[in-house]
């Protein structure tokens, strides 16, 4: 009996899986071209990174990512759906399609990476240049003058009061007796 049904089942997987074929998708008549497709996939996946590091300006200021990619690209949603189920039936299509995402954000974040280094570069110098700066006011400070280079009044009044060379007063010395 075990034999029996284990046989039934073998026979009805193997038939099962005989006529498992997925048919391809009829292209649709308003298909979205390859060209417009990596750009709304570009966008998407932009938008998508940016719904998720700061999710709170978007609501705030109202925008819905996919409306906004629908409506730049003037696509409906299921002109996107359909093309997408068609191009995603041909496996190296679609992957063309993504590695073009991929090739324009690697280029995206190269670009920013370049920016992010000038933008180092530049506070680096600015900080090198605010310390000399500061090093040369400092210097012209202890030989009283400002950052001009004038010299500063105070600087020897103040020195004068403070000499030890002055003669003590000998009214405000008092003694202990």
């Amino acid at each position: 009996m075990i034999r029996c049904l284990k046989i039934v089942l073998l026979v009805l997987l193997i038939v099962g899986c005989k006529n498992n074929k997925i048919n391809k998708p009829e292209k649709p008549k308003n298909l979205i071209s390859k060209k417009v497709m990596v750009d709304v996939l570009y966008d998407i996946a932009l938008i998508s990174s940016a719904k998720g590091s700061d999710r709170r300006t978007l609501e705030e200021k109202g925008i819905v990512p996919q409306d906004y990619v629908f409506t730049k690209y003037s696509i409906d949603s299921l002109q996107f759906v359909e093309s997408n189920n068609y191009y995603s039936h041909d496996i190296d299509l679609y992957e063309q399609l993504y590695n073009q995402v991929k090739a324009k954000l690697e280029k995206d974040k190269e670009g920013f990476n370049e920016i992010l280094q000038k933008e180092k570069a530049e506070k680096a110098i600015k900080d090198s240049i605010a310390t000399i700066n500061r090093k040369h006011t400092d210097s012209l400070r202890k030989f009283g003058k400002d950052e001009n280079g004038k010299q500063i009044k105070e600087f020897f009044k103040k020195d004068r009061r403070q000499s030890p060379l002055k003669k003590a007063d000998s009214s405000r010395i008092s003694t202990r007796r």
